[in-house]
């Protein structure tokens, strides 16, 4: 599916983002006495150094809290004034209720309509076009998304291919309403989303929904992450370029106009290998893969809240956003940083 926008009464501008990350750092040395590897292995082959797991006591809604209430001191709003709470994860606190309606509540969310979002690891995307498309259908006028992950909780230590990856962390944006005709004002220029359900058993939590119900487990890790990684990278080299290509076609724009690009940290072999089939200058090119690993929906917003404190993402900068993830999932957009 791709959209493009045509002009509506009212167009959505992301204005503020935050982020928070908990406090335990997991190394790759700390890693190599769980299963047989060693931190070159890990560092040359995905590019991660390390990552964060929350604590004992910690669950995903926490982490999104914080991350929600940095999101609205960053544009000045109280959380009284949130219309909507989008919280893409994959990692919810229950399958219900929805951490969204927790987040919510605790952050004095108390007139928001709140829900989850399941995209795998495209879920920032996916809760974007979501959040866009209440905006400008006139729904709500202030839609905040936070993804929020606690992936090391469903995790198996003593599968590599998959305990070496993820991390743990809470990333988003605000989205607000302005009239479409403000001057200087262009919001989120597209959307380019899709979903290939032959791949869903590539990377998938086979127990804990109705399919296996977590009493029926017939081995530990069957509540675990399981990945195929061979076809997973294959299909994310393919669709992160085909997916960028497409929404810039569609908005008839080169990737030259584009000031910075963000992918869903998942792997810097996908990166490498999708910058130079794009064309563009590898220094626009955003990540912190080596310091968080794949943290899911959380990783876009993670990446551009840093580079905003950094200085590297300045108001006015034109984004292109691509991620892809379990479904499988893929979605890119072109928005432009626009801070209250």
């Amino acid at each position: 599916m791709i959209a493009v926008r045509n002009g509506s009464r009212a167009r959505a501008r992301l204005v503020a983002l935050g982020a928070h990350v908990p406090e335990r750092v997991v190394t790759n040395a700390e890693i190599e006495t769980w299963v047989d590897t060693t931190d070159e292995w890990i560092t040359t082959r995905t590019g991660i150094r390390e990552r964060r797991f929350v604590a004992e006591d910690e669950a995903a809604s926490d982490l999104g809290v914080v991350a929600a209430e940095r999101i609205l001191d960053e544009a000045g709003m109280a959380a009284a004034d949130v219309d909507v709470l989008i919280v893409p994860t994959a990692s919810p606190d229950h399958i219900f209720p929805s951490t969204a309606a927790l987040v919510a509540d605790r952050i004095g969310a108390h007139k928001a309509a709140a829900f989850d979002l399941n995209a795998g690891c495209t879920g920032f995307v996916y809760a974007l076009a979501q959040a866009c498309a209440l905006i400008e259908s006139g729904i709500g006028r202030n839609v905040l998304v936070v993804g929020a992950e606690a992936l090391s909780r469903l995790m198996d230590p003593t599968d590599r291919s998959t305990c070496i990856l993820f991390g743990d962390a809470a990333a988003g944006a605000l989205l607000v309403a302005e009239e479409a005709d403000a001057q200087g004002v262009t919001g989120f220029l597209g959307f380019e989303l899709g979903a290939d359900g032959s791949g869903g058993h590539d990377l998938v939590v086979p127990a804990g929904g109705s399919r296996q119900p977590l009493g029926a487990v017939d081995a530990p890790g069957d509540a675990c992450i399981q990945m195929n990684g061979r076809e997973v990278f294959r299909f994310a080299t393919r669709v992160m370029v085909d997916s960028c290509t497409r929404m810039l076609e569609a908005v008839e724009m080169g990737i030259d106009e584009v000031d910075l690009l963000i992918a869903h940290q998942a792997n810097s072999r996908i990166i490498d290998h999708a910058v130079p089939k794009l064309g563009i200058d590898p220094e626009r090119v955003l990540n912190n893969l080596d310091r968080y690993g794949n943290t899911s929906s959380a990783s876009i917003p993670l990446v551009l809240t840093e580079a905003r404190d950094d200085g590297r993402l300045e108001p006015g900068h034109l984004m292109l956003l691509v991620a892809f993830g379990a479904g499988l999932t893929w979605g890119s957009t072109l928005v432009r940083y626009e801070p209250a």
